[in-house]
């Protein structure tokens, strides 16, 4: 693993409860059990929600790759532990925005890949960002790039970064998120242009030493790591898909960090096990019921309409968060430019208004399936939908999907109804960015597909005028309404708790940054 280190100056002065106890057993991943005190060992043991498969940027499913992503590769900027957005440098040593469509940058110069493959340098920076817009990639993450053109390499550690229009969210998306990690030129160019499983050449503080399917994936330090030592020798990820069952594991020491379920919460407050604590963050998560306007069931607007009239939000939310959290009223979360002060239909069910459109749609003897994740918050909700569309004389048919089959589900042209939840960030152009025309059967799993919709979501990006860029998402969430596609449900929250000799670190909704875990 060692580094091959070439200096060059910089040139620029230095400048992110359901389950019980036996049933949450039989699914904890392979290996569970037997352990010391979890955070005794210098190793920080932490649970994701599903399992980090792939280590390409390129074509990473979100946070749970994401999380270990920013823990070996380097990026630019990173997001800053706190309560409040904010980033700081990572592998720049100075960045600045020259004006609305460049941005300079200068890498530090103690940086470097494994395997061989040598220092970072402004090219692999110039590679990283542009194979996520190139065609030829097929980056499901390429709307995170935006006006992106090109990078120009101006020295061995330095280049621009030039937009073909102004792009607010390149400081709050594009570059401490996803696509903002560096990869090593050299490395993925002999690996045939594309990364698996296996990380090419990491960089970061620390490594991915292994993984184990479905099991556990485990990072070590880096020891050519030349910044800041990172506080922990290993860190194990455990992939645990239910709040529950990961709670049952805390509560044995068998974790030093997880999110916990919203009908834990009172019971955390009270107090937590082992001489842990309980944060409560706020969450730009959005669920939602949504329908696949392509599918022969659901082309009729009335159909679809009835069915958005039916779904009680409210008691969706009190049987499957246990009412601790609100009605969302979009894809964009409160205290984010372009979130609705209300939907256009109200959260509580109109059994009255949906059985008229339903008559008017024609429709008879309707039975639909609905598609979930095998979690025990949203198998809940779909069955209380269930329940309710019932009172209107639609059959509904729960297909409950382990997490692999679901989150194949885009290119599912027999999905009808679906209960989906997708993480965010802190810009409403990364909610608009998956429902694009452009994402059909990719991350749009309803095939909506609206002209005035991908419009907006293109200008209201390139406006820096806050008042007007909320204007427009909040049409655009109209317009999402308007379809039938969409019932919007919650935007969450994220209770977490951590042990006693941990001391998180934590964006500013409750997302862990894992490099940056201490000791207390």
């Amino acid at each position: 693993m060692k580094i091959e280190w070439q200096k060059a100056a910089v040139g620029r002065r230095r400048f992110l409860k359901g389950a019980t106890a036996l049933g949450a057993a039989a699914v904890l991943p392979m290996g569970f059990g037997n352990r010391a005190l979890a955070a005794g060992d210098n190793t920080l043991r932490v649970r994701a929600y599903g399992d980090a498969q792939n280590m390409d940027p390129a074509h990473s499913v979100g946070v749970v790759e994401e999380e270990v992503h920013a823990s070996i590769y380097n990026k630019l900027i990173q997001y800053k532990p706190g309560r409040e957005w904010d980033w700081q440098l990572d592998a720049a040593g100075m960045i600045e925005q020259a004006d609305p469509t460049h941005v300079k940058f200068a890498l530090r110069d103690d940086i470097g890949f494994t395997n061989g493959f040598g220092a970072m340098t402004a090219e692999d920076v110039k590679f990283s960002f542009e194979r996520i817009i190139a065609d030829a990639t097929e980056s499901p993450n390429k709307p995170d790039m935006g006006s992106l053109s090109h990078v120009e390499v101006t020295g061995e550690r330095e280049g621009t970064i030039v937009l073909k229009e102004p792009f607010a969210p390149l400081w709050s998306i594009a570059l401490p998120y996803i696509t903002g990690n560096i990869v090593s030129k050299a490395a993925v160019e002999a690996a045939g242009g594309r990364i698996g499983s296996d990380p090419v050449a990491e960089s970061g503080p620390y490594l991915r030493s292994s993984w184990e399917p479905k099991s556990k994936t485990t990072l070590k330090r880096n020891p050519d790591w030349k910044g800041e030592a990172p506080a922990w020798d290993t860190i194990e990820i455990l992939p645990i898909d239910d709040e529950n069952t990961a709670e049952i594991a805390f509560e044995a020491g068998e974790l030093d960090f997880t999110r916990v379920s919203l009908g834990s919460v009172e019971r955390y407050r009270a107090e937590v096990p082992n001489g842990g604590t309980l944060l409560e963050y706020p969450s730009l998560y959005y669920a939602w019921l949504g329908m696949n306007l392509d599918h022969p069931k659901l082309q009729n607007q009335k159909l679809r309409q009835a069915i958005q009239h039916a779904i009680d939000v409210p008691m969706v939310l009190e049987a499957a968060y246990f009412g601790a959290v609100e009605p969302s009223t979009g894809i964009i979360a409160p205290g984010l430019a372009g979130n609705r002060p209300n939907t256009l239909v109200p959260p509580q069910a109109d059994f009255e208004k949906a059985a008229a459109l339903l008559a008017e749609s024609g429709e008879t003897n309707v039975t639909l399936k609905l598609d979930t994740l095998n979690k025990t918050t949203f198998t809940t909700a779909a069955q209380v939908i269930q329940a309710t569309l019932a009172q209107i004389g639609i059959t509904v048919e729960i297909n409950v999907l382990e997490s692999g089959a679901f989150w194949a589900s885009g290119d599912n042209e027999d999905l009808q109804l679906v209960l989906n939840r997708y993480s965010m960030t802190p810009d409403p152009y990364y909610a608009t960015s998956w429902f694009t025309t452009e994402q059909a059967g990719i991350w749009n799993w309803e095939r909506f597909s609206n002209e005035e919709f991908d419009k907006i979501h293109i200008e209201a990006s390139q406006l820096t005028d806050q008042a007007k860029r909320a204007e427009m998402y909040q049409r655009a969430q109209d317009l999402m309404e308007e379809s039938g596609a969409y019932r919007f449900l919650t935007h969450e929250a994220t209770p977490v708790v951590h042990s006693a000799g941990v001391t998180p670190a934590l964006r500013p909704d409750g997302l862990a940054l894992l490099r940056y875990f201490g000791k207390a």
